[in-house]
């Protein structure tokens, strides 16, 4: 489907909008906003760590509102069993008297879905959301079930509790569009959300968005223009953390693993998602520096002495964008 610049513009001022109608409720976070709109748009899934008590689960529904989709929250413990996730086959009477088997919906069946503090689930548990993630249906008892459209995880992990926690496999991490770290907000932060959050004003939020606009946006983004010269500079950024390839020392001493091919399908999504939401329809080096470290960081894996050093993955990305966009302006 071709898309005119006019489209373009509209749907940029929808999402402008539903950042605006978000932002009533959700005090700061604006790379958390940002990215889990991208994710969105880009048909992806977040990943987001931070301490207890941000807003975490605040912000996801507040966003299944303005979307208007569904909402569902798996709060994960070490007893979760994967049917409590996806489900499971019971057996039902008739009103004729016979029985017959009836799968019951687990909350993975839902439209937005908060995966709540998913590092203490077991493995076992844990994996049942990568074929949901991954494939977009549930496999049970022989059965596969197509998940709904739009169908969007948000993940949050503690990062200061340690014991009873389960880390997220590779495999499993590399399912996330993108890792937001969520800051601590500052004083004048806090200072409105005690306003917002103790006093007697409560406002209702307003739906701008809905499935179909959001599938019609998911198109536009695949529409968005990838110039030939950015596709060098995003794969230059990506073969970069790879220690045999990449042009930092750093990056030689300290990581063992680099991105994978599905880093760079995220990373060029999210920078034409970001592309979409101010209106353009090509890509720039300031969406590919822009979406780079949440992209890429929880996709590099570093060796012992990497670790004992404490280096962040952050720094070392933001550098391999600056080298790799070399002479392109933002």
């Amino acid at each position: 489907m071709a898309f005119t610049k006019e489209d373009y513009t509209e749907m940029s001022l929808k999402i402008r909008k539903v950042k605006e109608e978000v932002g009533k409720f959700i005090v700061g976070q604006e790379e958390a906003v940002d990215f889990i709109i991208y994710s969105i748009l880009a048909g992806g899934h977040t990943l987001l760590e931070g301490l207890p008590g941000l807003g975490k689960t605040m912000l996801i529904r507040t966003f299944s509102e303005v979307l208007d989709l569904g909402f569902s929250r798996i709060q994960f413990t070490p007893d979760l069993m994967p049917s409590d996730i996806t489900g499971t086959t019971v057996i039902e009477e008739t009103p004729d008297g016979r029985k017959s088997f009836v799968f019951r919906e687990g909350p993975i069946f839902s439209e937005m879905v908060l995966a709540d503090e998913i590092n203490r689930a077991t493995p076992k548990t844990q994996s049942a959301l990568l074929e949901a993630m991954g494939e977009r249906t549930v496999t049970t008892l022989g059965s596969t079930r197509p998940m709904k459209d739009p169908f969007f995880v948000l993940a949050t992990q503690n990062p200061i509790e340690l014991e009873g926690t389960y880390p997220l496999p590779e495999a499993q991490l590399d399912r996330f569009l993108c890792k937001v770290i969520v800051p601590n907000p500052g004083m004048e932060e806090l200072k409105e959300i005690i306003r917002r959050t103790t006093g007697s004003e409560t406002g209702g939020i307003q739906k701008l968005m809905g499935p179909e606009e959001i599938r019609r946006a998911r198109e536009m983004v695949r529409e968005v223009i990838l110039p030939e010269e950015m596709l060098d500079v995003a794969a230059r950024i990506v073969t970069g953390t790879h220690p045999s390839g990449s042009p930092l020392d750093e990056v030689r001493r300290w990581v063992r693993f680099g991105s994978g091919p599905r880093g760079l399908q995220s990373l060029v999504l999210a920078a034409k998602a970001r592309a979409l939401s101010e209106g353009r329809f090509h890509v720039s080096i300031g969406d590919l520096k822009k979406c780079a470290v949440p992209v890429l960081r929880h996709r590099l894996l570093f060796n012992y002495e990497g670790e004992a050093e404490g280096m962040p993955a952050d720094g070392l990305i933001m550098r391999l964008a600056d080298l790799s966009a070399g002479g392109h302006a933002s």
